[in-house]
């Protein structure tokens, strides 16, 4: 079995060795960076990680840029770590390609557990059936994970895809938050619903808005063929 690859950006080294340490001890091959620069050229380098653990805060430029600069090239899931618990900074991430977010302080057990479910999901949907999805104006395409809407390409990051997926497997029916947490996150406990607000805040940006509604109280539902 390969090991996974993953890419720890994080400018303090007390943190990133912690962090790296633990990574290591659950089996995975683990390069470091400590600055903007130096994360965008190990992400482009001969062996590109699988999953990148990114400090928001960098030297050089910032995590932000960093997202958006590894996404530019080719898609990979990127757990994201911040020091402010707000949903703009989350929303900024998630915009920028950032599939999910830490606020610190963390633990590193829940950190591996983010890790093993970013993975999985990837690992998941790479065996998935390979078909064209076609739902009113939108396309997606799972053996190539790409998504148009009426003819234009359009650039999501792995979770975003996955979540798309999701809805457009069961389209109009509404799924719970805790349910889409289940299914796309692999999270039990129902806990982060903001984190599917905020994607799904992310998708209505990149593909418009009218195509997911909102089932307050409840969760989500893909309208099929909807107008903007």
């Amino acid at each position: 079995m390969n090991q996974r690859r993953v890419l720890v950006v994080e400018d303090e080294p007390t943190i990133a060795e912690s962090i790296a340490a633990r990574l290591r001890a659950e089996g995975y091959l683990v390069q470091l960076a400590a600055d903007g620069p130096a994360a965008v050229a190990a992400a482009h380098g001969a062996e590109p990680p699988d999953l990148v653990v990114l400090d928001v805060m960098l030297p050089g430029f910032d995590g932000l840029e960093v997202c958006r600069r590894i996404q530019a090239d080719r898609p990979v899931p990127v757990l994201m770590l911040t020091a402010r618990d707000s949903e703009t900074d989350h929303l900024v991430g998630l915009g920028v390609g950032a599939d999910d977010y830490l606020t610190k302080p963390f633990s590193m057990r829940v950190l591996c557990a983010r890790v093993q479910a970013l993975l999985r999901r990837v690992e998941r949907a790479s065996r998935a059936a390979g078909e064209v999805v076609a739902l009113g104006d939108l396309e997606i395409n799972r053996a190539e994970r790409r998504v148009g809407r009426a003819g234009a390409d359009i650039h999501l990051t792995p979770t975003e895809f996955d979540l798309l997926v999701r809805l457009a497997e069961r389209p109009r029916a509404v799924l719970s938050r805790d349910q889409l947490l289940a299914e796309v996150w692999g999270w039990a406990n129902g806990s982060g619903t903001r984190t599917v607000d905020s994607h799904i805040k992310a998708l209505r940006r990149k593909l418009g808005p009218g195509l997911i509604r909102t089932v307050h109280g409840v969760g989500y539902a893909l309208d099929v063929g909807a107008e903007r």
